[in-house]
């Protein structure tokens, strides 16, 4: 019989190993719509417009998230952790391999960017179930004084796929001539995604279910429609659990699509100089989520690590203006800032948001929570930055995150005072 230390180890595995080729397969996605697929998926033109277009697609998956999040949230709260993880995984991945085999533009008109799209709602289906499970099989094996800890774990996958996407393109980068990129060198990271999830899918099939299911299977059935129980008995977690995470995806999708998109193209820095600077800031995001869940953990509580990272991402809002006009140093030094923040208002969310709820509906309550924070907070936040950018400049676009930073803190506040009471 496995011993609990064995079971626990498979299961922090599983759990940054699944989500680690699951932000990959999200974060190639990001990149290639911040580099190329303006130019390969839409008419020629403004290559404003074109950058808008392309971030317009990835609007498509974050509102794709929250149906993948019930659905698999059923699934997940009803048949079992591992079968719901192992379907989101390859749901997502099956989507990601097939852009690259899609047709441009010029090939095919407008079903190019169609299907793009349908792939992308692919992508945000898998990755709504994806996230929810990962946290669970974390923290459902922690042992005490462990959740926060145990809960960063999917939280590690997020730097971890971003580093194997962008450095994989950084090398497309030195490989390649930028005709050959855009032509057909952007499609690599898409292929390569197929045996990244083949790993994924070997790893997660050895797994158990949790002892947390398994106790709330012993007393009692589970719910008939577990969203519906989250809707009627926990709508004030659902709500201030979503707000509370608004911050996060705010952050990520503005330091990374939108601040790429943004240097490369207007502010004129090459591909590489960029994606060396974002693939240097992003260990800073590891070590913030680190240490937020141990300080959660240890010194304070998973809300109160949260407000404080809020905290900083709204002062950094305030000064991204001048820090990314200093020059290549002073972007450097904004984005690995940033993304140091981004640890702490999403390390430990994995705590946090799973214990918003009882295990008998917690797949969907924190899958839910996740991943419609993830439609307020990263859905439209490159399209709105890049639009605040072409009229203002950064400046506004600097606002518009501190706002976001002043709205979860604010929830995560009040979180605080209903719990007291």
């Amino acid at each position: 019989m496995e011993s609990d230390k064995a079971r626990r180890t498979r299961a922090l595995w599983a759990s940054f190993v699944g989500t680690g080729i699951e932000f990959y397969d999200f974060y190639i996605y990001a990149t290639a719509a911040s580099l190329v697929f303006g130019q390969v998926f839409f008419p020629p033109g403004n290559p404003g417009v074109q950058q808008m277009a392309a971030f317009a697609t990835l609007a498509v998956a974050f509102f794709a998230r929250p149906v993948g999040a019930a659905v698999f949230g059923h699934y997940g709260d009803r048949i079992g952790r591992k079968a719901t993880l192992v379907a989101s995984l390859l749901t997502m991945g099956l989507s990601t391999t097939l852009v690259a085999f899609l047709p441009s533009y010029a090939m095919a008109g407008w079903f190019a960017p169609f299907a793009l799209c349908v792939l992308r709602f692919g992508q945000g289906f898998g990755l709504g179930g994806e996230w929810g499970g990962a946290a669970l099989l974390a923290v459902e094996n922690a042992p005490p004084g462990w959740r926060a800890r145990f809960g960063s774990a999917p939280q590690m996958g997020a730097p971890a796929g971003f580093i194997a996407a962008n450095g994989l393109f950084l090398l497309l980068g030195l490989w390649l001539t930028p005709e050959e990129f855009a032509a057909w060198g952007w499609r690599i990271p898409f292929l390569l995604s197929a045996g990244l999830v083949a790993v994924g899918l070997w790893i997660r099939l050895k797994l158990g279910e949790t002892p947390e299911f398994k106790a709330a299977l012993e007393e009692a059935p589970p719910p008939k429609v577990p969203l519906g129980e989250v809707m009627s008995r926990h709508r004030a977690a659902l709500i201030t659990g979503t707000l509370g995470a608004v911050c996060c995806f705010a952050t990520y999708y503005i330091a990374t699509a939108f601040l790429l998109g943004w240097g490369t193209k207007s502010l004129g820095y090459s591909m590489q100089a960029f994606l060396g600077i974002q693939l240097v800031a992003i260990l800073f995001m590891a070590a913030g989520i680190y240490l937020s869940a141990w300080l959660a953990d240890v010194r304070l509580d998973p809300r109160r690590v949260l407000a404080g990272g809020c905290v900083g991402v709204a002062a950094l809002g305030l000064v991204m203006a001048p820090m990314m006009g200093a020059g290549l140093w002073g972007i450097a030094a904004y984005v690995s800032l940033l993304l140091f923040a981004m640890g702490f208002v999403y390390g430990p969310l994995g705590a946090w948001l799973p214990g918003l709820f009882p295990p008998r509906v917690r797949y969907t309550g924190a899958s839910m929570t996740f991943n419609i924070a993830g439609v307020i907070g990263g859905g439209l936040t490159p399209l709105i930055a890049q639009a605040l950018a072409m009229r203002g400049g950064l400046q506004p676009v600097g606002w518009y995150l501190a706002t976001a930073g002043a709205l979860s803190f604010v929830a995560l506040l009040n979180a605080g005072f209903r719990k007291t009471r």
